[in-house]
């Protein structure tokens, strides 16, 4: 059933994190029929709704200037304006720029509507073959000040854990895995949804020994088994897909 879109009101539109089919039909609706779309990199938004056959105006919302613009996208949306804001793949929120402004919009009493759609913590999440049922989500964690406080409470977490990582830290990021939480099971998922999509599955000393003598390439999400975490099998097979 397709919905009318609220004058006023801000959508928080999730988009693909890299393949492009994974767009909602809600989506696809949503932002052809908005006012205005702000995107954390326009040219990024721009390659998309080209492929959507969607021609809207587009405004820059990213980290460096949402606090500038929270204001004017507020003022649009006072006047009876619709918003939708994007980043360039996955759910504005999640380690991407959205919060100030929805933040903003619910103090002023403006309609917060979600899209929701692709997120790569989830894909890597349901892949990794760690317990679902209950986790935590990290992000990226600091590259310098606080780094090591932050690994040492993980290590105490019960949970399975989810971060974020660049491809120039993460060789980095399994050492310390390895040196402040031992040798646990890790699930390490690279490009997920994308063409070199790739999956490697079993201890973190497995896991890190396997990315030596290849430079790492794209975006990584590691999935860190809990203190919690039994296996019943005697060891893990590498997987690729």
């Amino acid at each position: 059933m397709s919905e009318e879109i609220q004058k006023g009101a801000l959508y928080v539109v999730s988009t693909p994190i890299g393949n492009l089919d994974d767009i909602t039909l809600r989506a696809v609706r949503i932002l052809r029929s908005v006012d205005l779309i702000a995107a954390e990199d326009t040219r990024t938004t721009r390659v998309l709704l080209d492929h959507l056959g969607i021609r809207k105006p587009l405004i820059s919302y990213f980290s460096y200037n949402e606090h500038r613009r929270s204001g004017e996208l507020i003022a649009s949306l006072r006047q009876g304006g619709s918003v939708a804001v994007v980043t360039d793949a996955g759910t504005p929120g999640i380690s991407d720029p959205a919060y100030v402004v929805i933040r903003e919009a619910i103090d002023a009493g403006i309609s917060v509507i979600p899209s929701p759609g692709a997120s790569a913590l989830l894909a890597a999440l349901i892949i990794s073959g760690l317990p679902t049922d209950r986790f935590v989500f990290e992000g990226f964690l600091p590259v310098k000040k606080g780094r090591k406080t932050r690994f040492e409470s993980l290590a105490l977490e019960s949970r399975t854990i989810v971060i974020y990582e660049s491809p120039h830290r993460i060789e980095k990021t399994l050492k310390e895995v390895l040196q402040f939480m031992g040798d646990r099971q890790v699930a390490l998922v690279r490009e997920v949804t994308k063409k070199f999509e790739e999956v490697r599955r079993g201890p973190v000393s497995q896991v890190s020994d396997a990315l030596r003598g290849r430079p790492p390439r794209g975006e990584y999400v590691l999935v860190i088994a809990g203190t919690s975490y039994r296996r019943n099998a005697s060891s893990d097979e590498e997987d690729k897909s």
